[in-house]
């Protein structure tokens, strides 16, 4: 048998992989005569992806419901695996953090557009039927999101305006939890105490929560920007990337899903909670909360009509 030019090269290669990590090479070697090639439905487990969808109610269109939040779950793992790299990186180059930014960006125009699946994919009638077994569950209760803004910006941009004057970057990160802008949208206002959908909420992710704003405080997109060069930081293209992401998941992405709420929540007559129960019209709008994550780079004018 004629040996392939490279052959021995390769094979010289994994000596010196194995080697590295206290292995026999002809092992690993043999081990391939018994693996089974790999299928692309073994690859993306497929079968496990297609058997996660279970229906609450026989309406169909609640199938839609179910995956489209599903895929919303995946992107945001997609996002928070780019951070991540950013977060991590040891020499960060303007041109890599803007490359991922640009990739992160783009998933969330896929979420934006992916709205219209939800708003015109759907008929009204049925979802007025189903979303109340889904009652006291909401998509506020999505975790990940929860990451994606950790990760994204320092805490005190997190906070409700309210209490910003007495928080910062040393307050103890559980005082902080307490404070952050979507603790409004998960209590009675009537009584101050927190829901069942926020007790749940923190029940569940809380630690998680705590353990995960400290990993990201001094590596979040904020402090790794602030820690380039004074030169990298006027970058023009790295910049650009910061802002379109802030506007892009900060008003374009809150107003897509904003859009989409109205129709079917306020298409019956009377006042309309969200499933959760939130005043979910200021706990969306970008005009009442203010999410800004990099608020040092727009312009006082900027800032003041934010959302508008």
């Amino acid at each position: 048998m004629e040996t392939a030019p490279n052959y021995l090269d390769q094979i010289e290669k994994l000596e010196e992989k194995f080697t590295q990590i206290n292995q026999k090479t002809q092992t690993h070697l043999e081990g391939l005569l018994w693996a089974k090639p790999i299928t692309y439905w073994d690859y993306i487990q497929t079968d496990a992806l297609l058997s996660l969808q279970t229906q609450r109610t026989t309406l169909p269109d609640e199938m839609v419901f179910i995956m489209y939040h599903q895929v919303n779950e995946l992107l945001f793992k997609m996002i928070l695996w780019e951070i991540q790299q950013v977060a991590y990186c040891q020499d960060l180059t303007t041109t890599f953090f803007t490359e991922r930014l640009n990739r992160i960006s783009r998933y969330f125009n896929m979420l934006t557009t992916s709205f219209d699946i939800m708003k015109e994919g759907m008929e009204v009638e049925q979802y007025l039927k189903f979303r109340n077994t889904l009652t006291p569950a909401s998509g506020f209760q999505s975790a990940q999101y929860r990451l994606v803004e950790f990760a994204s910006t320092d805490l005190i941009n997190l906070i409700d305006h309210r209490y910003r004057e007495n928080i910062d970057r040393n307050t103890p990160y559980e005082h902080a939890l307490e404070h952050l802008y979507w603790q409004a949208a998960g209590k009675d206002y009537k009584t101050g105490e927190k829901s069942y959908l926020i007790n749940e909420f923190e029940k569940k992710y809380k630690k998680p929560f705590l353990d995960f704003m400290e990993e990201y405080n001094t590596i979040n997109l904020w402090r790794k920007y602030k820690q380039l060069p004074s030169e990298d930081q006027q970058n023009p293209e790295l910049i650009q990337a910061m802002r379109h992401y802030d506007k892009t998941v900060n008003i374009t992405w809150v107003m897509g899903h904003y859009h989409a709420a109205v129709k079917y929540i306020e298409s019956v007559p009377g006042t309309q909670e969200a499933t959760g129960g939130s005043d979910w019209k200021k706990y969306m709008l970008p005009q009442y909360q203010r999410r800004i994550f990099f608020p040092e780079l727009w312009s006082d004018d900027e800032l003041k009509n934010w959302g508008k």
